[in-house]
């Protein structure tokens, strides 16, 4: 028997809390749904999902922050909002019927109340964009507390504090940042790597570590106001801490051990209550670590082929809806260009692409996983030593180095994209096709490159790179940086997402509780037939 970490045995104490959490309780009265009319807002959410593709850890916070924005244009009543939101994220599937309790509906008004007072006691001295950019960077992190707030993330939690004590023990660096902000940037990199979160949920976790009882705040209660009177300040310092100009060297070193972090918790996962026992013996341990890892690598596996139906799908959809709307009678009518064949490449290279990104995956070496027993291992028992993962600041490049730098990085952008416009004209592209084109073709290498990365999360034997491969980066990463660019402008602009928001959302969650409404009255209407 070997000795367990004061970490480890913690961190199977959460796990316990977690899976009793998880169990029925029938004393508590609990939120119920129709369940036809479920059916119907589960099936359109479904389809949303496609066109509308998140990644999807992300979907439901997204789904909270989508529905939160449409209620909140009808009213600022949070009364009237909580309880139709609560109800609507049922219907749609993303939260369990008959399981969330009744006192939810309270919990969730309170935070509804809480973000309506920071926005409307904000200092008005800023213009009406930044005001809207405000507007929506609070509603994304109050999403993400109304989602804490109904699907309670225990073991989550647990997992990252596990990894960030233990990271805190071993990061080691130089110079260059206060332990306060190293330990931030701990925090988040651990949040990024082992749970992919983005910034409103690695924001919102900031906010509660710099206000321990937010949660429980409340209107003209301390510190609200002051929060509320420097929330521009507050919003540049947590965006500020995402940016840091070492961030990217702290994920680095998270993303490279989280697998050891990710498959422990599988483990204990499977028997919280017996963890104790199991994880004392180390043979027996390392037979569940290889059982669990090859589970996680099946799962991986079916994600990313899910995720790449989608993200192509949806990338699909919305060009085909520019082909006929744009594309095909500017090509027609005003150069004279159109090409049926142009349009069929123009459609179908980005969706081969993406499949090609896909099969080229490859799974981790067989060493890998000798390598994930070893790092659990370490981190499972008390050991006197301790590995180190130092930090290098990196020297000050001259300014003549940095324009020799710049200056490759251009040569690889033009040459790139001048390789696919040459090869658009000789296939007869119009100016618009090669546009939409080179934005697609963008779009797709940045969402492959991402889906690829993801593919390796279990991998903490690093793969060597050739030569081939620095000729590939220096003609694939301009594209991939501009795909990363325009992603960002297609979560705003996709016209697909506007129409179904405006035209569709609407509506539809009308009809869908007035369906809920109706066969309430039929069932009322059958209870009095004796």
């Amino acid at each position: 028997m070997a000795d367990l970490s004061r970490q480890t045995q913690k961190l199977i104490q959460e796990y316990r809390a977690w899976h009793n959490s998880l169990q029925p309780k029938t004393e508590i009265p609990t939120i119920h749904v129709d369940e036809v009319a479920s059916a119907v807002a589960a099936f359109y959410e479904k389809i949303r999902g496609v066109v509308d593709w998140k990644e999807e850890h992300l979907m439901r916070r997204s789904a909270i922050e989508r529905m939160l924005k449409r209620r909140l244009l009808l009213t600022k009543d949070s009364q009237e909002v909580a309880e139709p939101l609560i109800l609507e994220l049922i219907r749609s599937g993303h939260f369990p019927n008959d399981r969330i309790p009744e006192t939810s509906v309270v919990q969730v008004k309170k935070i509804i109340e809480k973000y309506i007072y920071i926005l409307e006691n904000a200092p008005m001295t800023e213009g009406e964009k930044i005001k809207a950019q405000l507007y929506d960077w609070l509603l994304s992190i109050a999403a993400c507390e109304i989602e804490e707030e109904l699907a309670p993330p225990h073991r989550e939690r647990a997992l990252i504090d596990y990894m960030t004590e233990a990271m805190t023990e071993r990061i080691k660096l130089n110079n260059g940042m206060t332990e306060e902000q190293k330990n931030v940037q701990i925090h988040i990199a651990v949040q990024k790597a082992l749970f992919k979160l983005d910034n409103p949920i690695i924001i919102y976790n900031l906010i509660k570590k710099q206000y321990p009882k937010w949660h429980d705040l409340k209107n003209n209660e301390s510190p609200l106001p002051e929060i509320a009177q420097n929330i521009y300040l507050s919003w540049k310092n947590f965006e500020k801490a995402l940016k840091k100009r070492l961030s990217e060297k702290f994920y680095k070193i998270c993303e490279r051990y989280d697998t050891a972090y990710l498959v422990l918790g599988d483990v204990i996962s499977e028997e919280p209550m017996n963890a104790l026992q199991k994880l004392s013996a180390p043979e027996e341990l390392e037979s569940k670590i290889v059982s669990a890892y090859e589970k996680r690598l099946k799962t991986i596996k079916k994600r990313i082929n899910r995720a790449a139906i989608y993200a192509t799908i949806s990338i699909f959809l919305t060009k085909i809806l520019l082909a006929l709307a744009i594309e095909v009678p500017f090509d027609r009518y005003v150069t004279g260009q159109f090409s049926y064949e142009a349009l069929g490449f123009n459609i179908l290279i980005p969706a081969l692409l993406m499949l090609f990104l896909i099969l080229t995956i490859k799974p981790p070496k067989k060493e890998n996983l000798q390598q994930v027993i070893m790092e659990i291992m370490k981190i499972t028992y008390e050991t006197e030593a301790k590995d180190a993962y130092v930090i290098k600041i990196p020297k000050e490049r001259s300014w003549l180095m940095d324009t020799f730098v710049t200056g490759f990085y251009l040569l690889g952008f033009l040459a790139s994209f001048g390789l696919i416009i040459w090869g658009l004209q000789k296939l007869e592209f119009g100016i618009l096709s090669m546009v939409i084109f080179l934005v697609f073709i963008s779009l797709i290498s940045f969402a492959g490159t991402k889906l690829r990365e993801r593919s390796r999360e279990l991998e903490i034997v690093q793969r060597k790179e050739s030569f081939l491969v620095f000729i590939i980066d220096f003609f694939s990463l301009p594209i991939i940086r501009m795909g990363k660019w325009l992603s960002g402008q297609w979560a705003k602009y996709n016209v697909i997402v506007v129409f179904f928001n405006f035209l569709i959302d609407m509506p539809l969650q009308t009809f869908i509780e007035f369906l809920e409404k109706w066969r309430e009255f039929l069932r009322e209407k059958k209870e009095e037939i004796h």
